[in-house]
């Protein structure tokens, strides 16, 4: 990108120009969701890390008089490794632009593109979701970029494995219903039924988020549910809600898009539950998003053309160990 008298001539017009400023980017709600664990990461310390689940048995065993006590069980799960990638922009800015341009405001708000690291880490975090029924996609630079989680299965799966057992459980709802209290009802069953350790034992989480794309309809059905002082489909006002602050209600704007960011209808009504405490979802970051401004005489400035380069980076990594933290449905009544 290159901002010059050619490319931006109204930046250096004699005529005065009413600019309109373009509206901000959504916040990255994905990140800031409570589902992504962030671990930043040192310089000079490689570019992967392995993630890894452990677990233990559940209860205690009987000891007889005398008797030796039991060995408590200790079982690793899947691991899945993480892999560094950086992402970057230059922004040229000639000589011209610099001296002849009146608008300062207008350019500094061009030159501000240190969101751009953060709206792409976010859109990345939020495509596991919404390709979270593949086993990869190919993101907005072409490149295949894998969903699967520590078993090899997709994210939301009907059959996801245990290291420690041969029971398999579920996390994706049968037939994919939209957001309704009966799915919804739907969904803890999941958790009260098809949440495990790694031996196979039921495992308690803590699912304390509703999740959902930022659908209105959705949206709106999510609120009615956990903000409503009565049930929703109770003939008086003196009936409990009983999903009145059950859930922190999470709106993930970026879910619903193609690989490219621009919004997909066919992934609108997607949904779920997340469990805060054990999600098993990380994010590592070994270069926070930052902008690079150049200086006058140095090595980002053109000694042939005496333009500036600004440049943006950022540099991290995404992986998802687990999948019994999360439940889903993609909302479109396919079975």
């Amino acid at each position: 990108m290159e901002l010059n008298t050619i490319t931006l001539s109204d930046f250096t017009k004699l005529a005065n120009i009413l600019w309109i400023r373009g509206a901000k980017s959504v916040k990255n709600n994905m990140r800031n969701s409570g589902m992504v664990r962030i671990t930043p990461v040192t310089g000079n310390s490689g570019s992967t890390r392995e993630f890894s689940e452990i677990d233990t048995n559940e209860y205690l065993s009987y000891k007889a008089e005398s008797d030796q006590a039991a060995r408590g069980k200790v079982e690793q799960g899947y691991s899945k490794t993480m892999t560094k990638y950086r992402i970057a922009e230059n922004i040229g800015i000639s000589y011209e632009m610099r001296n002849e341009n009146k608008y300062t405001a207008v350019t500094n708000a061009l030159l501000n593109g240190g969101q751009k690291g953060a709206n792409r880490i976010d859109l990345d975090l939020s495509h596991r979701l919404t390709f979270g029924t593949a086993s990869s996609y190919t993101d907005i630079d072409g490149r295949t970029i894998a969903t699967t989680t520590g078993d090899d299965q997709v994210l939301f799966y009907s059959a996801h494995t245990l290291n420690g057992s041969s029971t398999t459980y579920r996390n994706i709802l049968a037939n994919n219903p939209r957001l309704s209290e009966g799915a919804l009802e739907g969904m803890e069953r999941l958790v009260t039924e098809e949440t495990y350790n790694q031996f196979g034992e039921k495992k308690t989480m803590g699912f304390d988020i509703l999740w959902t794309t930022d659908d209105p309809n959705t949206v709106n059905t999510a609120r009615k549910h956990l903000k409503s002082t009565a049930s929703l489909d109770a003939a008086n006002s003196g009936v409990i809600n009983v999903y009145n602050g059950k859930y922190k209600h999470v709106i993930l704007p970026r879910v619903a898009t193609t690989a490219a960011g621009a919004p997909d209808s066919d992934k609108r009504y997607y949904w779920g539950i997340a469990s805060s405490s054990h999600t098993s979802f990380y994010l590592g970051i070994w270069e926070a998003p930052h902008m690079i401004p150049p200086k006058a005489g140095s090595n980002a400035e053109d000694v042939q053309t005496d333009d500036w380069d600004y440049r943006l980076r950022a540099g991290y990594g995404i992986v998802t160990v687990g999948a019994n933290w999360i439940k889903g449905s993609k909302g479109d009544g396919a079975a």
